[in-house]
Formats: C-alpha cells, structure tokens, sequence
C-alpha cells in the first residue's frame, strides 16, 4: 500500500487556503462529541454518494482515530480514482495536540 501521508500540521494549512476536504471516518458518536468545522463525516451510508458528487481531482485529507483507518479509506479513495489523496498521520488526537 503505497498510500500518501500527511502531517497534521501541514493538512491544516491546506484547509486554512480552502483547497482540500477534511474527511472525518471516526464513528458517528465520536465525531458528534467533537470534530473540526471543516470535516465532513464519511460513513458506509454517505460513501456512495461522495464517490458520485466529488471532483476525482480534489484534495483529500482523510482523518481517523490515531491515523491506521485512515491508510485504508485513503488507499480505497486512491483505487476508485481520486487523485490526491493523503491520510493524516496521528489522526484526531494528534489532530487536537
């Protein structure tokens, strides 16, 4: 799996110029309890309809609990055609660090 990896840090400034999309895979209760204003939660019921409605070219930046889930969401991003797809190293808590 040769899945692109991202700091925290450096994901952050990619959002602060508004030129990626913070996906959040974290459960639903956990990402209720707390997540970033730019995330967007992903889960198997808004899966599908991500795939159909996003630029293949966009930036992804995908977020998990500690930055292991997230390799694979990114990695299957990667096979259905996105571009430019990064996993944050660390995930959410070192996100919030």
């Amino acid at each position: 799996m040769s899945v692109k990896r991202i700091s925290p840090l450096l994901a952050k400034k990619i959002l602060k110029n508004n030129t990626g999309l913070l996906l959040d895979i974290r459960d639903a209760e956990s990402f209720e309890a707390d997540h970033d204003s730019k995330a967007i939660h992903i889960n198997q019921d808004s899966l599908p309809a991500f795939l159909a409605n996003t630029d293949k070219n966009a930036t992804i930046l995908v977020m998990c609990y500690h930055g292991n889930s997230s390799r694979i969401a990114a990695q299957f991003l990667s096979d259905e055609g996105f571009t430019d797809v990064y996993s944050i190293d660390g995930g959410y808590e070192m996100w919030n660090s």
